[in-house]
């Protein structure tokens, strides 16, 4: 068994799809048009047959309390592996994106969070 999908909630599927493409550097695998919404994935450029994220509409009434909720309580909704966080955080500045914590060491592991502009915080993280 193995992860095939995993979604994301976005408020807007095409700011999603620009920010995730053009700013994070993913490319769009699947767009299908499903009634007012899509079946919207991105993955790596480096393992473009790998695990697909599913920019999911943000539409059912419990996930915006619960995006809410994560946000205010400084929780990322998920991570993504990174070879350097320092030069990734360096360069996702560059792009204007905000982050709520910088570059953070804890053991192994350097972190840092940001605020994908659709509604949700993400990690960026690495084995030292």
């Amino acid at each position: 068994m193995r992860i095939n999908v995993t979604s994301v909630f976005v408020d807007d599927q095409e700011k999603a799809l620009r920010f995730y493409t053009e700013i994070l550097g993913f490319e769009k695998k699947h767009d299908i048009p499903l009634g007012g919404d899509r079946w919207l994935t991105v993955v790596s450029p480096e393992h473009p047959d790998g695990t697909e994220l599913l920019l999911e509409p943000d539409g059912h009434p419990a996930v915006r309390p619960f995006k809410e909720a994560l946000v205010a309580d400084g929780i990322p909704f998920t991570s993504f592996a990174v070879s350097d966080v320092e030069s990734e955080a360096r360069r996702l500045g560059e792009l204007g994106v905000r982050f709520t914590q910088q570059p953070l060491r804890m053991g192994e592991v350097t972190t840092a969070v940001f605020d994908d502009t659709c509604g949700n915080l993400i990690q960026i993280a690495a084995q030292d």
